[in-house]
């Protein structure tokens, strides 16, 4: 079975990462997550191995794009845009989101100094 194998991400026969890699700009120790697509998924057998990959699907998908979303919304108090145009709530949103990925750097960096975020 080809998705049950850890080690296989569906990333290795795009044209460009076979490129890079022959050029060495892909580092070894670059830990790729790939999400299974959905057919795969529907195609296995119920059981625990279908339920632990649906788990690591979600978690896959949710913290990686979900999380800036909550930081914007309840550190920030963001909940819709206030201007007219597009070119204001554009420029408010990514001024918005680099604070977020700020907060977001500052709490890991406290978590490795062994702080918590104040």
């Amino acid at each position: 079975m080809v998705y049950a194998d850890a080690g296989y991400t569906g990333i290795e026969k795009r044209e460009e990462i076979i490129q890079a890699k022959a050029n060495d700009v892909i580092r070894p120790d670059v830990e790729w997550k790939v999400a299974t697509k959905r057919g795969v998924i529907t195609k296995m057998a119920d059981g625990v191995l279908k339920e632990l990959t649906v788990l690591m699907e979600r978690k896959k998908v949710r913290t990686r794009v979900e999380h800036p979303f909550h930081v914007l919304k309840n550190l920030f108090h963001h909940k819709k845009a206030r201007y007219k145009g597009l070119a204001k709530n554009a420029a408010q949103m990514f001024s918005l989101f680099g604070l977020v990925n700020l907060v977001i750097a500052k709490r890991q960096l406290s978590e490795i100094h062994g702080r918590g975020a104040s």
